[in-house]
Formats: C-alpha cells, structure tokens, sequence
C-alpha cells in the first residue's frame, strides 16, 4: 500500500482514476457519468479570467477553401464538394504561453479553423503536428499544469515538464517534434496544419470512412534554430502574417485527407484512434482535395480573433466524431470554456455566428440579443422547428462493451516508442538530428532541473532509440549506459 495520499474529487471522495476516463468497454466512446472527468475539465476551463487557459497568444485571419477534386464518395458534407467555396477564419497559437508570451518560444502551434458552411459552422480545431502528448483526457489538465507556472514561486519549470513527460510515455512522439526545429517556426505562413484527431466521414449512401486532415503549406517549412528563436521579436508571428495579408502575399496551404475504410480500424495493425500516433502514408496515401488561402485580415482583434470561439463538437451533415477519447473530451471541454471566458450566449457573436439561419429553443441568458419568439420549447404545436434525423443517417456506430476504465485495448504494432524512433532514423536529417539533441539538452539543463531527472530524461530516449539517448547523456553529462 503507498504511504501516498489518495487522490480525491473537490468534494473529498476518492477518485476512481487518474489515468483512465470511463467509457464503453477500451476502445468505445466516453461517458457523460463520469464525474470526476467532467469535474476536472470544467474546473480547469475555469482556472483564467478571460484569457484563455491555453492557447492565450495567437493571431488570425479570414481565408477561402475551395475543394478541387470530387470525394463525395467518402461524405456527403457540402463543403467538402467539388468546386464548393467556403469562407473561413482561423486562429494560429502557441499552446503554454500566456498572452504577453514571445510568439517564437518552444511549444506546439494551434491551427484552429472555422468553416462558414451553409450548414452550419464547422470548426476544425488542430495543431501544426498529427500527434498530441497524451491520449485520454484524464490527463489533459494535469498535463498543461506541468507546462504553465509554479504554484509557489510563479515560475515556468522545466523539470516538472521532463517529471510529466518521463512519466507518461505516450508523449515521446509529440516531445519528440517539440524538440525538433519545428518546435520553434519561423511563421504562421510555414507551417503545416493537421486536424489531428481521427474524425468519421459518411456519404449519401450512409457508407462510412475515417478520415484525418493535413493543411500542407504551399510556403514551405521554415523554422528558427533555438538561437534564432531566442532572438526573435516577441510578436514575431502576428507582425508576418498581417502584414504579409496586408501588402497581398496570400498565403495558402495545399488541403489532404487521408482515408481508412471503416471496418479496417478495428484489425489495424496500431490503434487509429490514438492521438499520439500517425497513419503512415504507405498505408493510407494523402489524398489532395483543394486548396486554402488566406485573404484578409481582421479589422478588430478583439472582436474578431480574442472572441473567436473554436469547438470540435461543431459538425456538419457528413461529418462525425469517432472513439478517439481525446476528442471526445473535447467535444465537451472547448464549448464549456466558451461559456465560461466569453458567456453562454458567445455563438451569438459576429465571428462566431454562422451564416445561414438559427432556429434554436436555448434562450436568454447573459447578452443574448437574437432569441426567437414563441414557441419556446419542443415539441409543440405552433409551427416551432422540428430536428430532421435523416441529415444524419450514417454517423452512428455499434459500440458495446463493459462499462471501464481502462487504457484502449492493444493492437498488434501498439507502442510508445515505435514511431518517435522511426521519425528519428528515418524522417530527420543529420542536421535535424543535431539540433534536436541541443534542443533537449538546453531545456533539460535549466537550473530547476535536478540531477535525477536528468538521469530520468537520458532513459526517456534511450527508450526512443540508444543512439539518441547517448547523445542527450553525453550532452548533459550523464554517466552510464
């Protein structure tokens, strides 16, 4: 038995898990029973006021995409037609800095997307990489904790960074990117976009695909060296992209999909759901399908880029979600923290409201400005709006299984090192391979970060690959094999 306290809910009784949130057997959706999980999440959506918890610094602008090519034998979604036009907005981030943050510091990059559908706002909320550090959302706020601020002395700490990351392994692919250049783009305009998460595809006929997303910049990759990054203008990233708008350098990203016939997820040789791993492109080919560009800039930030509101929950006919436990916690955390930082009527915002008409039975609430009349509830008999179900033949699926909680059930190929180690032997350069070790041990040589958890940081990629981690203990003076 652990001499160590037992975790507990705010109300004191012990909490069932901390690594697991329930859901319908491993792999099956999550389960809105689940107090402790909705707990956390709704608390931590409510730890700031009103920046927001992550994702605080960023900039946008308003764009165009055009589908090109015909993939309505994967869904039926109108705006993914060929030759379909949709306006869009987009929100670019850093992920731990708070507002006043430097844009070029060592973090991931949000890539947030809203679609002006004429069914609807579909937001697309991603990252600049295909994979994310975790993979249930039990950890999420524990997770950012150990990336923000101390609570005793206010201060950024790298070694509770390396003390999260050591200790949950499914993060090495993502930290693994993290230290590489790409952690540090040199802009906006020269970083690829991906929606990360696995989402459902299901056309007309209700046949079903799943499908992820890669925004691919025609601008090319570019990055800042850690040096380089260091000496950057702290608005370095908001200052490009608005003025490479404003004197009419467009700037534009190549739109793919990849495509997984749905009965192949089950017997696929790693779990398609996980967040931390990426479909190789030898199994399932990009499919090129349009093109995006960025065309204007906002004419207020705050209106239209601080109160933007991004959620995966909304999606259109032809769209669904899948069993990717991440994303389902994010269907629920990102429209709750709206509610919270911006008020429970935020969609009614210009930036946020969608073009075509809402007919909707929530009213009122704080700054509500656009409630309909009567009636003022369903179902009833005075010509109100009725659902149409038949929009959505094709996003449901069998799910079955006990109620648990518990990791996703194993695949054949499942690990945590398998394809950090492939990115490092085989992805990167001799070059990317050099700045991705004096990247590491930079930050695993601040002076907060004690000499067990260097120790501890060397077998974290040894684990990834010897090589690897030889290099990290000779570079932060770590003796042993």
């Amino acid at each position: 038995m652990s001499d160590r306290p037992t975790t507990t809910t705010d109300a004191g009784i012990a909490a069932p898990s901390d690594e697991h949130s329930q859901s319908v057997g491993p792999n099956g959706p999550l389960l809105l029973q689940d107090h402790y999980l909705i707990q956390k999440m709704a608390h931590f959506n409510r730890e700031r006021v009103p920046e927001r918890v992550v994702h605080a610094k960023g900039g946008g602008a308003y764009g165009v995409l055009e589908i090109t090519e015909d993939v309505s034998q994967y869904t039926k979604a109108t705006l993914f037609q060929k030759g379909a036009r949709t306006e869009s907005l987009v929100r670019f981030s850093s992920v731990a800095g708070e507002l006043g943050s430097a844009d070029a510091g060592r973090d991931p990059r949000g890539f947030a997307v809203k679609f002006y559908t004429e069914d609807g706002n579909y937001d697309l909320v991603g990252n600049n990489t295909p994979v994310f550090f975790i993979r249930d959302p039990q950890k999420f706020s524990d997770f950012i904790h150990s990336q923000k601020r101390r609570a005793d002395n206010h201060l950024r700490d790298h070694n509770m960074q390396w003390d999260f990351w050591t200790l949950s392994p499914e993060s090495a692919h993502q930290v693994s990117l993290l230290m590489t250049d790409r952690g540090t783009p040199a802009s906006w305009r020269h970083v690829n976009g991906y929606g990360s998460h696995t989402f459902l595809w299901y056309n007309a006929a209700g046949e079903k695909f799943w499908v992820k997303y890669h925004f691919k910049t025609d601008q090319g990759i570019k990055n800042f060296t850690r040096q380089e990054a260091d000496a950057a203008e702290q608005d370095v990233h908001i200052r490009d992209l608005y003025d490479a708008i404003k004197r009419g350098d467009h700037p534009s990203w190549t739109v793919q999909v990849q495509i997984m016939p749905f009965a192949e997820a089950a017997d696929y040789r790693f779990n398609p759901f996980d967040l931390t791993k990426v479909w190789p492109h030898a199994d399932y080919p990009p499919i090129t399908i349009g093109r995006w560009t960025l065309n204007r800039n906002p004419e207020n930030y705050f209106a239209e880029i601080e109160q933007a509101a991004f959620e995966p929950a909304n999606l259109v006919p032809g769209i669904g979600a899948s069993p990717d436990k991440m994303l389902q916690g994010r269907l629920f955390s990102y429209p709750d923290t709206h509610r919270y930082r911006i008020g429970p009527n935020y969609l009614q915002l210009p930036v946020n409201r969608p073009k075509n008409a809402v007919h909707t039975y929530n009213k009122d609430g704080a700054m509500s400005f656009s409630n309909s009349g009567d009636p003022v509830y369903a179902p009833n008999s005075f010509g109100g709006p009725v659902a149409d179900p038949e929009l959505w033949k094709g996003d449901e699926y069998q799910v079955a299984g006990e109620i648990v909680r518990s990791a996703y059930t194993l695949h054949r190929e499942d690990d945590d090192y398998g394809q950090p180690r492939a990115l490092w032997e085989k992805v990167l350069s001799d070059t990317d391979r050099d700045h991705m070790v004096g990247n590491i041990v930079a930050h695993a040589t601040a002076p907060e970060v004690t000499g067990d958890m260097k120790k501890r940081v060397v077998e974290y990629w040894r684990n990834v690959q010897k090589d690897l981690g030889d290099r990290v203990a000779a570079g932060l003076g770590v003796n042993g094999s």
